[in-house]
This record gives C-alpha cells, structure tokens and sequence, in this order.
C-alpha cells in the first residue's frame, strides 16, 4: 500500500528555490506590468524576462507537465500543482515558468493531437514564449451549452471555410494563432459534428468587433474579443485532430485548465490567508490586538479550513490524472474542483479585506482583484452550476435505488434483519433467564 503526504527532497529543493525565485525576481514585475502579462514583449521587456526564463530552464522548472520532446520535463501533473501552488502567487510567474494560461492548455491540446507540422509551427514557438495564442469556442447566443453552436467550417475544394462568431476568446488581440471550435456536419450529433481548426491570426475574415474587459478595465480595451469568422478560408492542414473530433481535443484543453486554474488559486488563497494573519498580528484596535479577537479568530480558522481542504483535494485529483493518463476518468474530481474554486478563494479574500478594514477595499490592496477573481473562476471554462450538475450524476453512477418502498438503511428492517441473523443466540440468551 502506498499512501505519502511528502514530496521528494530533490523537488523540494527544486519547490524552495522558486518560491524564493517567484518572490524575489518575479512578483516585482507584478508591480512594474501587472496587467500586461499578455502585450507583446518590447525590448525592456525581453532584457528583463529572458534571464528569468533562462535560469527557470536551468533549474529544469520550465513547462514541468509537458514532455521532454515538447520542451518540458515531464514531470506530470501533481509535481505541477505544487510548483503552481507558487506561481498562483503573480500573474508574471506562469510567463516566466512557461506554463501560462490559456497557452498551457492550448500547447497541451496541439501536443496530443497535433501533427508534426502543426507542432512545429505553434507548439514550439508557444513553449518558448514567442507567441501567444486565443481558444475560441464560446459564442454570444449559446454561453457553455455547444449544442447550440452555428458557427460552421464548410468544406471548399482542397480547404474549409469558416462563417460565424466567438465571444470571450481571450487574447485574441495579441494572439499569433486561434484555435476555433466549428459545426462541420450538421446531421450529425454535436458530439461528432464539431471540428477544430488553427487559424493563423493574420487570416483574412478575422474580424475582432470589439475586445471585452473585465469589470474596472476602460471600454474596448480587454482582453476578451468578440469576433466574426466573415468567410475564413483555411486549407485542409488546419484540422486539429480528426474532422468531428472537436469534443474529445476540448476534453483535453478543458479538463488541463480547469484543474491549472484551481492549482494557482491555491497559491492566491494562501496569499490572502498570509495577508490577513500579518494584519491579525500587526493591528491593535480596544485594547487587544485583532489576533486576540475571536470574530477575527473564526475567520482564520474558517480559512485555514477551506484552504488546506482544497488543497488536498486538488493535489489528489493531479495524483489521478497521472495515474490514469485519462482527464474524461477524472471528469468528477476536476469537476468538483471547479466547483470549489471560486469560494474558497472569494471567501478567504473577502475575510481578508474585512481584517484589513477600509484599507482591504481599496486599489492599495489586492483584495476585491482577488474577490472579481473568483467570480471570473466560477464562469470561466464552465459555469459553477454546470459543473455541480456534471458531479452529481457522476455520483449517481456508482448508486443503485432503494428494492421497495422503505430506504435500504431503515431501522426497523435492520433490526429484524439482526435478530433474525442470531435468533439462535437471542433464543439461547433468553432461555437461560
């Protein structure tokens, strides 16, 4: 039987050193550029970053969940939750570790279903950091349900033609290449009528009608585009994966970010859960200090609760992922994840602030970034409500219903089951009165 809560000492001298890497030479960009995480690099810029990424690779921590043959170190997925439980510290960390959303999953979908072509022309580029790149799948009218997707590829002559829009496809404006979900057999059932194309950025027909910001960014200035494919031609190379094969690449690419996403908000959780203990510690208010208070007590217990829950559960659900190399297997716990990612983040954040009293409101701490965070993260690659919808049927599977009337657990009946199991003894018992 093996059963271990520890990590290997030469990954976590490997795990020591970045965290002392992320906080010294990485989170100081988060304060030069922090919300430039996805603008082109300019010469500054690269000056800064190259030497960083260049002693992360050094250290063998670039892209850790890919394999050597991509340019990672394959070292799976649970070895990248405790290195993302760091980097979900700064929003630069993922760019200088090589392992960024949304390119990671994008650069894991190419990397499973790619051909060597494509590999060559985006994978490798994407793993360097030389491009970015835009998954572009949601659609104004239809939200998450696919079922309800129009926009088409249509076959002409040696290529496709791609006719429709996508909202929400993040990046968009810097990305060197689209990754487009598509309607390529209408007779057919969305579970195989759909196909994904890589769409070079340049391609005539990509039209971004307006980029989408989050809530405080200036208007048409986010990073979330809605766009018209207006007649996309793409030759027949384009395909990634087999034609209706667009659900199981968006397995992979989705299954990958979901779980990515709940392994940096542990680190983002901890850091709020560390900001409000230095702040318990540090403020005196009527007498005592707020460490002394026992509302202030209940929140950090409360958060130390939700945190470290989470973390085992995220870092268990990794541990499954290598272990069965299949993310549609682990489609419950991923799920279950999701689903609790973005309260234990809101919740601990928002405890956070409430210590850190009218200074935790305002734009001189991270608190209500962290708050929009995590409902972002309870929209982002699915709604919170449809993933508790996926887990409780995953649940039901393994349950069969009650033989008649009266649960299996009722008393009476177990009692009579009982007496009947050792009638001979009760018998024997009661002669003997």
């Amino acid at each position: 039987m093996a059963w271990d809560f520890e990590t290997e000492p030469e990954y976590r001298k490997k795990l020591d050193w970045a965290d002392e890497f992320v906080r010294d030479e990485v989170e100081p960009l988060d304060h030069l550029w922090g919300s430039e995480t996805f603008v082109p690099r300019d010469e500054t810029k690269r000056k800064i970053l190259e030497p960083l990424k260049d002693e992360v690779k050094r250290r063998g921590l670039w892209a850790t969940h890919l394999g050597p043959e991509l340019g990672g170190q394959g070292f799976g997925q649970l070895k990248l939750a405790l290195l993302n439980e760091i980097l979900g510290r700064s929003p630069w960390a993922p760019h200088v570790f090589g392992c960024q959303a949304p390119d990671t999953g994008n650069a894991e979908i190419i990397a499973h279903y790619g051909t060597p072509e494509q590999k060559e022309r985006y994978l490798r580029p994407l793993l360097d950091g030389e491009m970015f790149s835009s998954y572009s799948m949601t659609e104004p009218h239809a939200g998450a349900d696919p079922t309800l997707f129009t926009c088409r590829a249509v076959r002409d002559g040696d290529g496709w033609i791609i006719d429709g829009w996508k909202y929400f496809s993040s990046n968009a404006k810097v990305a060197s290449f689209l990754i487009v979900m598509a309607v390529t057999d209408t007779e057919a059932s969305r579970g195989q009528g759909m196909s994904m194309f890589l769409v070079p950025a340049g391609t005539p027909g990509i039209k971004i009608e307006r980029n989408v910001g989050l809530y405080g960014e200036p208007m048409n200035e986010g990073s979330h585009a809605l766009i018209h494919y207006d007649g996309v031609r793409v030759p027949a190379e384009a395909l990634l994966g087999g034609e209706g094969q667009a659900f199981a690449v968006a397995q992979t690419r989705l299954g990958g970010g979901r779980i990515h996403h709940a392994m940096r908000t542990i680190g983002l959780a901890q850091k709020a859960l560390d900001m409000m203990c230095e702040r318990a510690l540090s403020r005196e208010t009527q007498g005592s200090r707020l460490a002394d208070k026992q509302f202030v007590q209940g929140y950090i217990a409360d958060s130390y609760a939700q945190l470290v829950q989470f973390r085992l559960f995220v870092l268990y659900t990794a541990w499954e992922i290598d272990k069965y190399n299949d993310y549609k297997k682990v489609r419950k716990d991923i799920a279950t994840a999701k689903v609790v990612m973005p309260a234990v983040l809101h919740d601990i954040a928002w405890r956070a602030m409430q210590v850190h009293g009218a200074l935790g409101t305002t734009n001189e701490m991270p608190f209500f970034q962290m708050i929009h965070g995590a409902g972002v993260m309870g929209l982002a690659d699915g709604p919170t409500e449809v993933h508790k919808v996926t887990v409780a049927k995953q649940v039901l599977r393994d349950y069969r219903p009650s033989d008649d009337r009266w649960p299996t657990e009722w008393i009476p009946r177990k009692a009579e089951a009982a007496k009947a199991k050792y009638a001979e003894y009760l018998e024997h018992e009661v002669g003997n009165l």
